[in-house]
């Protein structure tokens, strides 16, 4: 019979002192073309993200041709003067490097993430994206034929349908928010590579433009880099575009936008409020959260756990677009979706979860955790480069301080929450808020109209 091993016990590890976390602070500078250059080493992020922000917004679209900017965006990545389309798609493979791009309100926006070690390559096949895109007729008729096929797919999603009919009713007719940020289907046929060319040239150049590089810049002379990548660059030195304001009507009103047979409601709810130069903002965060912003919520625990109407409902605030005078607007909404026959019973418990917050407000216990969850979880939400080139990316896209985020955070916690009450229920007053349902008309129509919540219109779905 052989000995049992002995097992040997190694001392438990002892956790170490807690360190400080804030938000990191990056280095501003510039190249001699006139691009704006965030840098910020992250020492042991080995894969690197770099951020262009681009001075294009969609209200700059010629008119009829909404979606331009969306099929310019996607033609970067299809050939320049140097590489065809298959040929650049080969090389970024070979760098191990993804680029993503998206249109927006704000502006166009070039993503790149890619190793460190292949961070020169790669940069030099952004530069040349940015610098002399190809815009070839064929490649451009196919973006626009990819995109053309898009959209009805787009338009049997409930939440994408609910959210155009929402933009819809908030905003003129005359303004460029109130319609598909890609595009329809009658602007976006008529964009070709002249117009994609067209529209380059006349917002695209450096002198507008910021790059943000995030990562472990360990032995990168990064100056050097960026100057014989994204400085060869050209472009002239206009101002950038003055930013219009932004209007909005929030009259309380229902629009039931009919979806026959529908076992399931859709529904969101919005108007528009105070965006991120607000003071009002941090509270308005931790206020919205307490009411929507995760699974313990009061949204949550009515419709959810008590009720069972829904999988889940969520509120929050999206900022649309900002001005360096804070005259910009943050989207306030509720969305989440319902089962057809409660659509109405669901309605008048929401509506009763706002009234409840406006009689007795947050408890202490709600503040504290929100605050716990928002602040505590923060070094883990921004543990890879690209979550933190992304949020500087949003600063100076929305035309903030650097230190926003690291200040936002003190903020938060200082914030009590009497503040927080009042900021949430002045983003959702129960008198001012667009309600767009997206289901069966027939079904939910009458229950809706009983709640007395608003006008409600039927629209088609088409």
């Amino acid at each position: 019979m052989t000995d049992l091993a002995t097992m040997e016990f190694h001392p438990q590890p002892q956790a170490g002192e807690p360190k400080p976390w804030a938000f990191p602070a990056p280095e501003r500078g510039a190249l001699d073309n006139g691009l704006t250059v965030l840098r910020c080493h992250r020492p042991g992020q080995q894969v690197v993200a770099v951020e262009v922000l681009l001075d294009a917004p969609l209200d700059a679209e010629p008119l009829g041709l909404d979606g331009v900017a969306t099929i310019m965006a996607r033609a970067f990545a299809e050939g320049t003067d140097k590489h065809s389309a298959e040929d650049f798609a080969a090389e970024l493979e070979r760098c191990g490097a993804t680029l993503d791009m998206h249109a927006d309100h704000p502006g166009v926006r070039v993503s790149l993430e890619v190793p460190a070690s292949r961070l020169p390559k790669a940069l030099g096949l952004l530069a040349d994206a940015l610098r002399a895109p190809a815009f070839a007729e064929d490649e451009v008729s196919r973006l626009v034929r990819n995109r053309l096929d898009e959209i009805p797919h787009e338009l049997a999603n409930p939440a994408r349908r609910a959210a155009k009919e929402l933009y819809k009713e908030l905003f003129p007719a005359n303004s460029r928010m109130a319609r598909p940020r890609q595009g329809t289907e009658d602007t976006v046929e008529k964009i070709d590579a002249a117009a994609v060319r067209a529209f380059y040239e006349r917002h695209v150049r450096p002198a507008t433009s910021t790059a943000v590089v995030v990562g472990d810049l360990t032995g990168v002379d990064l100056d050097a880099l960026l100057a014989e990548t994204l400085g060869a660059w050209k472009g002239s030195q206009a101002a950038p575009r003055a930013v219009p304001a932004v209007t909005s009507d929030d009259t309380g009103r229902v629009v039931i936008v009919d979806r026959p047979g529908s076992v399931q409601t859709q529904l969101l709810i919005g108007r528009t409020g105070p965006d991120r130069h607000d003071r009002v903002w941090p509270a308005q965060v931790l206020g919205t959260y307490c009411l929507g912003g995760t699974l313990t919520s009061r949204l949550d625990k009515v419709l959810r756990e008590e009720k069972g109407y829904t999988y889940g409902v969520r509120a929050f605030g999206q900022v649309l677009r900002s001005a360096p005078d804070g005259s910009g607007a943050a989207m306030l909404a509720i969305s989440g979706s319902v089962d057809t026959p409660n659509t109405g019973p669901a309605l008048q418990d929401l509506w009763q979860v706002l009234r409840t917050l406006a009689e007795g407000g947050l408890t202490d216990t709600e503040r504290d955790t929100a605050v716990q969850n928002l602040v505590g979880v923060a070094p883990l939400k921004y543990e890879t480069a690209a979550a933190v080139a992304g949020t500087l990316a949003d600063q100076v896209e929305q035309h903030l301080p650097d230190d926003f985020q690291a200040t936002l955070y003190q903020q938060l916690v200082a914030t009590g929450t009497v503040e927080a009450t009042a900021a949430v229920v002045s983003a959702f007053p129960v008198d001012r808020l667009v309600t767009v349902l997206v289901g069966d008309a027939a079904q939910i129509a009458g229950p809706v109209r009983e709640l007395g919540i608003g006008e409600v219109t039927v629209v088609s779905a088409e």
